[in-house]
């Protein structure tokens, strides 16, 4: 898969390069399988060191997002570098979304579950807060209403998610991802 999309990475690498100054790829520190850390891999898509501002995109016009960045993350494209961490086997297609550490600290004993298993590219959370950058600028403090209100739902999805995993259902949530960018 990374081979065929050698022509999308090389076009996006250098539109990003042509739009802002910075490097074409964004890396992260996340959680994942057995609470080990790894670095996440991204196109970058927000100026360079927008993320000492906050770790939470606010809204598709948050405006430390690159022109573009905007369509990269409207069309789900900055993702596309996870194909390394998959590849890397850090990361698999389908699975919990790995979290930074700061919200992974805020997990009780039964959330920490998520990372029993490997986190992936997407998810049943993915699909449900498909806009939640948008969720996020409706809020008057967007960090409260992450930890409050959809971290938790996501992880009550991501746990039903592991109760209910199979090859079909995994199958069926990369058919929804893909229908959700298209439309």
């Amino acid at each position: 898969m990374i081979i065929f999309l050698i022509p999308v990475f090389s076009a996006i690498s250098i539109w990003i390069m042509l739009d802002s100054k910075g490097g074409i790829f964004y890396k992260q520190e996340r959680i994942g399988l057995g609470q080990k850390p790894f670095d996440i891999f991204k196109f970058r898509t927000m100026r360079p060191a927008s993320d000492k501002a906050g770790l939470l995109t606010v809204g598709d016009r948050d405006n430390r997002i690159t022109k573009a960045g905007y369509f990269l993350r409207k069309y789900k494209l900055d993702e596309l570098p996870q194909l390394w961490n998959v590849l890397l086997g850090d990361m698999s297609l389908v699975g919990p979304r790995p979290e930074v550490k700061k919200y992974v600290d805020l997990y009780d004993k039964n959330q920490l579950k998520v990372l029993d298993i490997r986190p992936g590219i997407t998810d049943w959370a993915s699909l449900h807060y498909f806009k939640e950058s948008e969720l996020l600028a409706q809020s008057s403090n967007p960090e409260k209403t992450y930890i409050e209100e959809i971290m938790p739902e996501k992880l009550e999805l991501n746990l039903k998610y592991i109760e209910n995993q199979s090859f079909t259902g995994d199958l069926n949530i990369i058919f929804k991802t893909i229908l959700k960018i298209i439309n």
